[in-house]
C-alpha cells in the first residue's frame, strides 16, 4: 500500500530536487553530496518533507560513497569491479525512482543506507 502525503507543489519540487541534484555527481566530483546538501540546507526549515527527504538523500549519497570506496579496494581481487558497476547502476536507478516518488508526494526510503544524519 502506498503512503501518500498531502504536501504542496513547492514542497514536492524541492523534495524531488534533493534527490535529483545528486546526479550532478556524474559531472562534477562530490556534487552528488554537495547538491542535496545545498537544497536540504536552504529549504529544510520551510518544508518538513524536504527536511525528511533531504536527510534520506544525503544518507544514501554518503553511504553509496562509502560502498564505492570499499568496492574500489576490492578491485584488486576483481570482484570490486563488478561491485562498482552494480553500485553505479543502483545509484542511478534509485536516485531516479526516489525523485519520481518525491515529486508524486510519496516518501522514499533507500535500501543499503546508513543513517548518518537523523
Amino acid at each position: 500500500m502506498r503512503e501518500i502525503n498531502y504536501i504542496n507543489s513547492d514542497e514536492q519540487t524541492f523534495s524531488m530536487l534533493c534527490h535529483l541534484s545528486a546526479l550532478a555527481g556524474y559531472i562534477i566530483p562530490f556534487a552528488h553530496i554537495i547538491g542535496p546538501l545545498i537544497v536540504w540546507q536552504t529549504k529544510k526549515t520551510i518544508y518538513p518533507e524536504v527536511d525528511r527527504q533531504g536527510k534520506e538523500a544525503l544518507n544514501f549519497q554518503i553511504s553509496i560513497t562509502l560502498w564505492a570506496i570499499v568496492s574500489a579496494i576490492f578491485v584488486i581481487i576483481v570482484i570490486g569491479l563488478f561491485a562498482l558497476i552494480a553500485l553505479g547502476v543502483l545509484h542511478l536507478v534509485l536516485t531516479i525512482v526516489a525523485s519520481v516518488k518525491s515529486n508524486n508526494g510519496e516518501r522514499f526510503k533507500y535500501p543499503l543506507t546508513i543513517d548518518f544524519i537523523r
